[in-house]
Formats: structure tokens, C-alpha cells, sequence
């Protein structure tokens, strides 16, 4: 299967990130949000991570114009119907993901690949919103997307070899390593990961030790190049909550149990990063 044009859709952190190394890896990118501040916002972003590059001397000032010419932001789904792979990268809610996967499979190509970066819904679920379940796969990114070199591809229970290999090669085409896991709740990477950030939640709602002195237990004692409560900030605290009540809602398990504390945060609006303040402030 020949992949040529790219849709992400959402300009987040995370679209923004896939819309820049699809872009950079060459193919005709569409980059969509529900607004023009959010696609310019997302634009800018992208912008200020080439303009590094450019700095580090990785890349010349040409080849991140060219980059940027490659990528179209817009506000609606319409160009899905001229794309051969859409990457769904919206907030982590079920039901906003079902809407835009009905309304991509109603615009894209019979022959296109509808894929989710989901960090912890089923694929086997979204794939059931479509007429097309065979199509549909996780195309789970990390975070920094220009930086981390994982792709987790999920397949589905109807997904076909054929969109699974597609995926893997478009995937080293951008220079990341795909490994494929199976479509359970937080496949392999957040089902480990939220673990942990819960439980340095946990120490941190228990006094156990400060923020500070839990992260850099974490980055001396065990290497870690930024400590769990440092990545949830930058992760987004509404999001690592999601992630928590999704495996706590699909293993029945209590040790998923998300920490009051991550609660009041999010109820508060201190999601991290992106809101200027989280654990820590920014």
C-alpha cells in the first residue's frame, strides 16, 4: 500500500510532533484542529522545534522551509478525502474519538488507513465505529514526538496484516522503530508507565518526599533522564488521569486506582505544562 499524504488531526503536542516528522520524512501533511488559533499554534510549534534543528546544525534553514511548505494546516476533516493515512492525535476521550473516526471513514478513501495514536483505548472499539474495522490500527507515538524513536502499532481484532506492515514501514520511514503489542487497555507502554507516575503521586500525597527530592531519586537512583513527576507535568496531568481510569475500568484492578491528589490537580486545572502549572510551575 503506497502512502503518500498524511492527515493528523489535532495541532497538540502530540499532532504537531507527527505532523513535523511526517512532514520531514516527506510526505504531503495535513495538519487539522476544531479552530485556526489551535492549527497556528500548532504550526508555531513546529516552527520553533525546526528552527533547533537548524540551530544544532542538523538541518539547513532550507530544508525547514521545506519541511513547512510540506504541512497545510486546516480546520475541518474535508482533506481526508485526498489522504491515504489519517492519524487521529485528539484528546483521550472515547467518545470524541468515535465521532472523528465516523466522520474520517465517511470522507477518506475506501482504501485509506484510519489510524489512532490512543494511549490506552481499545483499537478493537474505534475500529467499530468505522465500516472499515481492517483499516483501523494504533499508531501510538511518544512523547516528544521529534524525539523519541517508539511506535507502538496495535492491531485491532479485524485490523489486516497488510495495514499492520504499512504502518511499520511508514513508521521507519520517519525514523522511528515500530513494535507491535496487543489491543488491551494501555498496551505495554502506559500500562507499566502509569504505574509508576501514580505511585510517585501516591509518595507525593503521602509526604513521603518532596516533588523534588522523589524526581531526583528517580533520575540518580535509577537513571532516569526526567523523574515521574517532571513526565506527568509534561504528559498532562488530565491526561495521565484518563490513562489511569481506562486501565482501572479495563482490568478491574485497584493498584490503577488514580491518587486523589492527581485528582484535585486536574479538578483545579493545574494539568502540567500546558497550563502553566502542574506539579511544579512553569
Amino acid at each position: 500500500m503506497d502512502i503518500q499524504t498524511i492527515m493528523v488531526i489535532g495541532a497538540g503536542q502530540m499532532g504537531n510532533g507527527i505532523a513535523q516528522v511526517a512532514a520531514q520524512a516527506g510526505y504531503t501533511t495535513y495538519m487539522s484542529d476544531i479552530s485556526q488559533d489551535l492549527v497556528d499554534k500548532g504550526m508555531a510549534a513546529i516552527s520553533k522545534n525546526l528552527d533547533r534543528l537548524v540551530k544544532k546544525e542538523k538541518i539547513s534553514a532550507a530544508d525547514k522551509d521545506q519541511v513547512l511548505s510540506r504541512i497545510t494546516p486546516v480546520t475541518d476533516l474535508a482533506p481526508a478525502s485526498e489522504c491515504d493515512l489519517t492519524v487521529e492525535a485528539v484528546v483521550e476521550k472515547m467518545e470524541v474519538k468515535a465521532k472523528v473516526f465516523q466522520e474520517l471513514d465517511a470522507k477518506a478513501p475506501a482504501q485509506a488507513i484510519l489510524a489512532s495514536n490512543t494511549s490506552s483505548l481499545p483499537i478493537t472499539s474505534i475500529a467499530a465505529c468505522t465500516n472499515r474495522p481492517d483499516k483501523v490500527i494504533g499508531m501510538h507515538f511518544m512523547n516528544p514526538v521529534p524525539v523519541m524513536k517508539l511506535v507502538e502499532v496495535i492491531k485491532g481484532l479485524a485490523t489486516s496484516d497488510e495495514v499492520t506492515a504499512t504502518v511499520r514501514a511508514v513508521s521507519e520511514s520517519m525514523n522511528k522503530i515500530p513494535v507491535e503489542c496487543r489491543d488491551v487497555p494501555g498496551f505495554v507502554s502506559n500500562r507499566v508507565l502509569m504505574v509508576m507516575l501514580n505511585e510517585a503521586l501516591w509518595e507525593l500525597y503521602e509526604g513521603v518526599a518532596s516533588a523534588e527530592g522523589i524526581d531526583q531519586i528517580m533520575k540518580l537512583g535509577m537513571n532516569h533522564p526526567m523523574g515521574p513527576l517532571a513526565l506527568a507535568d509534561l504528559i498532562g496531568l488530565d491526561t495521565v488521569l484518563a490513562i489511569l481510569e481506562v486501565l482501572q475500568d479495563g482490568y478491574g484492578d485497584p493498584k490503577y486506582r488514580p491518587c486523589p491528589l492527581l485528582k484535585s490537580y486536574v479538578n483545579a486545572g493545574w494539568l502540567g505544562r500546558k497550563s502553566g502549572k502542574g506539579i511544579y510551575e512553569y
